[in-house]
């Protein structure tokens, strides 16, 4: 008869574990994930804990953790007490014996062994198995180093005293994961022999253990000069020596210091002491400077990252950027990544340091040194094929408008070749969004698009700004993991045998550069798919939508809850979070933190913001342009109509999609744009802000008449993204006007950036994108791509009639002043000003 109690949640353990437990708890501080475990195990059910490693400590500290989370103790039998030792956690390994005979290392655990033994006698049996993983330091191992090796949590199974000694000095950094439970029952019900399942089993914990040792402290870490000595003895760095040798008439031995020399500037020396201590001396630096770090959707990546190669790919807004996914990712009990950093910040101390964190530098260019490029390539490879998780910034430098600027593939390039090479370990890439309330390097933006140049970077400038940068406040940040990217996946769409072809480290794939692309623009996609809407944000976009960058507060709270009530109503994703703050907590935020400026008045008070922080708002509206893409064309295509037909609007929201697409990163095809715009349709008229009359094919939409409160609400919405419809339209004005055979690419590019600068200093300054080449140069490369335009014999550009229409369709966008400027610019004058700039 089976007379023992069963588990439950809250029974004390047996006196000698609270007394041990009490002598421990001054060493130990834990930390557990995640916090709602508990939750996942339904109560009344029989839970057994799974540990990689059996020990005293750990048992211990399970009991503690099991504790404070509320679950029941391992230290009490399980009903019946199938496991004959008074407790409910088996180990799957433990310290290598020294008793001559015995063996050293066992298949598996004959605690696993009497427990499914146990659920076959007994039908009515059904306990629950809980991987527990449990890290005193986190630390990597290193070949070289025993005081990291002894004190820290490795690879390795140490002895009691080193165990002891790792929790008297790292216990207090002790990290507690629980995994979810697996039902025995389910396990049982493959129906395999005993021995099959104890071994299938068995092999499944061990792989989980593995990956989550692997995702929270790392792959076992070589030395740098071992890992330096790798990559030179690689057959395709060899080969680049030998022809730098016999480019340089030199020896190979002098070639080869050259290269040895170039992977020492490039190779990270990763230090888990330095990063632990980073970890200490940036907690108070970012309570003293920020309100608070939020993070979205980490889950994700604790789901994907055990198994895999992570890359992290950040947007790039501050040099805080890879300092804080850093600190964030640690803080949170997964390995930080090696980051690719530009050379200019290996500087005197700060570099070593950096370097120490995980840093590896690359110069901004090297496709004209073969050497190194070889050198850099073979290094990321070796990276990847021993499994570190890296970070990288595909935008190649920071946004100074706040826009995600065009990918540059090289790295993404490297990463899938060195792939392609050894597929190891699937790979993953992480997009991340990074969202500021204020920037640190905002002034030094603002110097930048008003033509200053870039101040570089020294030991004595950064320690002047770190003063600085102390003194100031700079609101909130958020951090938000979007959808992850299986490299995988990519692969298998551009080239479905890529596993079957014989791929050699210089070998570039005919598929190669498609995918790549593709790999870069869903990254940026997801990027923004993961966006914050903070209430800075919120507020730049509604105060930049007048001339004079102010409102009275009865309608900055109704824009603002219009805003609001946009981003609901038709979602852009699932990942986009949204700032939980009214419109009058936003406002009261905003004067709290300095942005906004009250000015007192009998009817009524006006906000604005002001001066330099006028224009800095800008670069946090454009954080969040694309969220609005649909809603600012609909109120666009009413700014000089007050009357359209429902089809219209639709058909050239669809014609111009394929521009913003591009430009914003937008995830849908024009179908799926049309269908927003429907949506946002619907919004509108429910808001009053747009009539209809009729239906299907034979609706009208109209605004009101005159100067309502909707005709503003209206304006404010087209203000966004105005700017960017109006450029393109210049685009395609002047070509039209000029004829077609008449201009090349670049002088047309060169003549919109001039047109678009005189506009604004005409009309109304415009935000420094308005007038920006490379955006010009975008819209008529995707003009191209389209087949929209094409080059003559002579270079020129030729278009047929579609582009035509489309310049008659221009008179729906551009107001009748900016028509007029656009029309007096005759071929001759075109010519002479591209001739002009030219030169």
């Amino acid at each position: 008869m089976d007379t023992a109690t069963p588990n439950p949640r809250h029974v004390r353990p047996p006196l000698w574990a609270r007394l041990a437990g009490k002598l421990l708890e001054p060493w130990i501080a834990l930390r557990c994930d995640p916090a709602d475990i508990a939750a996942q195990i339904p109560a009344g059910r029989p839970v057994c804990y799974v540990l990689e490693r059996y020990g005293l400590s750990n048992a211990l500290i399970l009991e503690r953790a099991c504790r404070e989370a509320g679950l029941p103790s391992p230290l009490l039998p399980l009903p019946g007490d199938p496991l004959g030792r008074n407790r409910a956690y088996v180990a799957l390994s433990r310290r290598r014996s020294s008793v001559v005979g015995r063996p050293r290392t066992r298949t598996h655990s004959d605690s696993l062994a009497r427990l499914l033994e146990s659920h076959r006698d007994r039908p009515d049996a059904d306990t629950l198995l809980v991987p527990v993983s449990i890290f005193v330091g986190r630390a990597p191992d290193r070949q070289s180093g025993w005081f990291r090796v002894l004190f820290s949590e490795n690879w390795a199974l140490v002895g009691r005293f080193r165990r002891l000694l790792a929790i008297l000095l790292n216990g207090r950094n002790t990290l507690v994961q629980f995994s979810p439970p697996v039902a025995l029952r389910d396990v049982l019900a493959e129906g395999l022999p005993p021995e099959r399942t104890l071994r299938k089993l068995s092999r499944l914990l061990r792989v989980h253990f593995r990956r989550i040792r692997t995702a929270v402290i790392g792959p076992d870490l070589s030395h740098r000069r071992l890992l330096v000595s790798r990559v030179l003895d690689a057959e395709p760095v060899r080969r680049a020596i030998a022809d730098q040798a016999r480019r340089d008439g030199s020896s190979y031995a002098d070639a080869w210091r050259k290269a040895h020399a170039m992977a020492l500037e490039i190779a990270a020396d990763y230090s888990h002491p330095v990063v632990r201590s980073a970890s200490f001396v940036l907690t108070p630096f970012w309570n003293r400077i920020y309100d608070g770090i939020t993070v979205h959707h980490l889950d994700t990546i604790k789901r994907v990252a055990p198994g895999h190669v992570v890359v992290y790919v950040p947007c790039h807004r501050s040099h805080i950027d890879y300092l804080l996914l850093s600190f964030l990712l640690y803080q949170h009990g997964i390995v930080p990544p090696h980051i690719a950093a530009g050379v200019n910040l290996n500087l005197p101390v700060i570099g070593p340091i950096l370097r120490r964190g995980g840093a590896f530098f690359l110069r901004r260019s090297f496709r004209a040194n073969a050497l190194y490029s070889a050198v850099f390539s073979e290094y990321v490879a070796q990276l990847l094929g021993e499994g570190f998780s890296l970070e990288y910034f595909i935008e190649g430098g920071r946004s100074r408008t706040g826009r995600l600027l065009e990918p540059k593939g090289g790295m993404l390039a490297m990463t899938v070749r060195a792939y392609l090479r050894q597929p190891r370990r699937p790979v993953v890439f992480q997009p991340v969004y990074i969202g500021y309330e204020k920037l640190i390097e905002g002034k030094s933006y603002l110097d930048e698009l008003t033509g200053q140049p870039k101040q570089k970077e020294t030991v004595w400038a950064l320690l002047r700004a770190a003063a600085g940068i102390l003194r100031q406040h700079y609101g909130k940040v958020a951090v938000s993991f979007g959808e992850p990217i299986r490299l995988d996946d990519i692969l298998a769409e551009h080239a479905p045998d890529w596993r079957a072809q014989a791929i050699a480290p210089e070998d570039k794939p005919a598929w190669l550069a498609a995918a790549v692309d593709d790999l870069a623009h869903r990254i940026q996609v997801n990027i923004n798919r993961a966006a914050d809407v903070n209430p800075v944000n919120l507020l730049a976009l509604v105060l930049l939508s007048t001339p004079k960058h102010a409102m009275s507060e009865s309608d900055l709270l109704a824009q603002l809850a219009l805003s609001k009530r946009l981003l609901a109503a038709v979602p852009y994703s699932d990942r986009v979070t949204v700032t939980a703050l009214s419109p009058e907590q936003i406002i009261a935020y905003g004067e709290r933190i300095g942005v906004l400026t009250r000015i007192r008045h009998p009817l009524g008070d006006v906000l604005s913001v002001e001066g330099e922080t006028a224009v800095l708002q800008a670069y946090y509206r454009n954080n969040i342009l694309h969220l609005f893409t649909a809603p600012a064309w609909i109120a666009c295509c009413f700014q000089n109509n007050r009357r359209l037909s429902r089809a219209g609007v639709l058909q050239l929201g669809r014609a111009v999609y394929p521009f913003i697409q591009g430009e914003l990163f937008l995830p849908w095809s024009q179908d799926g744009f049309a269908s927003r715009l429907e949506a946002t349709l619907a919004v509108f008229i429910e808001e009053g802000l747009l009539s209809q009359t009729g239906d299907g094919d034979d609706a009208w939409l109209s605004r009101s008449q005159g100067q309502t409160d909707e005709v503003f609400r209206l304006r404010a919405i087209a203000h966004s993204l105005q700017q960017a419809f109006e450029r393109y339209y210049i685009a395609i004005a002047i070509l039209v006007k000029n004829g077609p055979g008449t201009l090349s690419a670049g002088e047309l590019e060169n003549l919109c950036h001039l047109t678009a600068q005189r506009l604004s200093l005409l009309y109304a300054p415009a935000a420094p994108e308005f007038f920006d080449r490379a955006l010009f140069r975008g819209f008529i490369q995707r003009l191209r791509e389209m087949q929209l335009v094409w080059t003559d014999a002579e270079t020129k550009l030729v278009f047929g009639d579609q582009l035509e229409a489309w310049a008659k369709d221009a008179k729906l966008i551009l107001g009748r002043e900016l028509r007029h400027t656009i029309m007096k610019i005759s071929p001759e004058t075109a010519r002479a000003a591209a001739a002009d700039q030219g030169g």
